[in-house]
């Protein structure tokens, strides 16, 4: 259909005054659609009994904490930013209160979190993800383990100053997290400061979430994946008692006879146009028996230090990347090498936890306020993989770098799409309704979302 020029322009020249009047409009009319799957998982009680050793204030600690999880979900970062959203009616019924905590109470709970709750919200987290994973019922469950840096401004509770690429000189922390490739979902995490290494604590942690897998997944493989921090005889003997089939990339830098085994090697094994290998069953002087090793040599351009000349033509000067895997898999060096790379997608899962989750933010003084915090985060994190879950059937089989089985939306296309809609509550005849713009896409998705979580319950 055309239009003319006249019905298609129109002359605007007033300035529109704004006036507030206190009505119920929403600016998170999509929130419903994590409402259904809050009260499927049953989260408020499961919420109230972490806290029920705590003597309850006003508000109550479970509160506190769920509306740190709907404020991380929403998109908001600082505890203040709370007061842009005190009034808005979806989100006081989401979380079953009528007036919200003022940004000083939210604070103050955060400051008298126990060491105690913060466990129990640890086995809270933990028991929705394998819950998940009971329900998956995969041959396989592989484990991620990496630290990352928190960094903050402030002197927090257990903060120390530790390598930090990007702020050197910071405070920081730097929890160890452990992640579920198949479901993209962070299972626990070990708490600890800036200043330590990577492997601190990570034998207690590393035993402590296999057996937890163990325990929800019993026909499963266990598979895990861990950087050179982690190569160490302890971690790998602790793994083959468990019967965990795992890879660890192996330092060059320590041991001179796996260099000098490189630098003399004269047969490579070709698996493409640019990677080569070979393997051997290695063992360091202090290890009881050897294990299988495998060195990967990767053809790469090398950089140009010189000054940059536009000639399309200039020559490139080829060399190789080498490094090396310790495991105990016996599948062939392709399936191995493809398994281990694969661990990248937990940067990518660290990634959203810092940028949609707000997990580079610091926001309490007290070591138990900010482990809080972070816990929100993680489970606002896992929720959002639940909720697509639910909702949709899995879009992938095991592949060899165990990708996960969901193709998910990032939490901050939920948003986006979904959550962020402008809504008003009404109740005529005495019967509640929410009313939304009728998009059709939003109108889509929301009753998808609605009605999968109707049938997962």
């Amino acid at each position: 259909m055309k239009h003319s020029k006249a019905s298609i322009h129109s002359k605007v020249h007033k300035i529109l005054i704004p006036q507030f009047e206190d009505q119920q409009l929403t600016s998170f009319a999509g929130l419903v659609i994590f409402q259904v799957l809050f009260k499927r998982i049953d989260l408020k009680n499961q919420l109230r009994r972490c806290f029920k050793h705590q003597r309850s204030r006003q508000f109550g600690f479970a509160h506190v904490v769920f509306i740190l999880i709907v404020h991380l979900l929403l998109g908001f970062r600082r505890l203040r930013d709370i007061e842009y959203y005190s009034d808005d009616p979806i989100v006081k019924r989401v979380v079953g209160m009528d007036i919200l905590p003022s940004v000083s109470a939210m604070s103050r709970h955060l400051s008298e979190v126990d060491d105690d709750s913060v466990v129990h919200l640890q086995r809270l987290n933990s028991g929705l993800v394998t819950d998940r994973l009971n329900t998956l019922r995969s041959a396989r469950v592989t484990l991620d383990f990496d630290g990352t840096v928190q960094g903050t401004k402030s002197h927090a509770e257990g903060t120390a100053i530790g390598y930090n690429k990007k702020k050197k000189g910071s405070r920081s922390y730097y929890p160890l997290l452990c992640t579920v490739a198949q479901t993209a979902q962070v299972l626990d995490f070990h708490h600890r400061p800036g200043n330590v290494h990577d492997s601190n604590g990570a034998n207690a942690f590393i035993d402590s979430c296999i057996s937890r897998v163990k325990a929800s997944s019993p026909c499963a493989v266990i598979e895990s994946r861990t950087d050179s921090a982690f190569f160490n005889e302890d971690i790998i003997g602790l793994q083959e008692r468990l019967r965990v089939e795992f890879t660890i990339s192996v330092p060059f830098a320590r041991f001179v006879e796996l260099k000098e085994r490189v630098e003399h090697r004269q047969r490579w094994f070709k698996l493409n146009d640019d990677i080569s290998y070979f393997e051997c069953l290695w063992k360091a002087k202090k290890w009881d028996t050897p294990r299988r090793m495998i060195f990967i040599r990767t053809c790469v351009k090398k950089p140009n230090k010189g000054p940059v000349q536009l000639d399309m033509f200039e020559p490139h000067e080829y060399g190789y990347d080498f490094k090396a895997i310790v495991t105990n898999k016996t599948t062939g060096v392709k399936n191995v090498l493809a398994f281990h790379n694969g661990r990248g997608a937990q940067e990518a899962i660290i990634a959203d936890l810092k940028t949609h989750c707000q997990q580079d933010y610091v926001p309490a003084k007290t070591l138990n306020g900010n482990k809080t915090y972070l816990l929100a985060g993680i489970i606002a994190h896992n929720l959002s993989k639940e909720l697509q879950m639910d909702a949709f059937e899995q879009d992938r089989k095991t592949t060899n770098t165990r990708q996960p089985l969901w193709i998910f939306s990032k939490l901050e296309t939920l948003r986006r799409n979904i959550i962020q809609r402008a809504g008003r509550i009404t109740q005529p005849k005495g019967k509640l309704k929410l009313t939304m713009s009728a998009n059709e896409a939003v109108q889509r998705d929301i009753r998808y979302y609605l009605d999968s979580e109707r049938l997962a319950a």
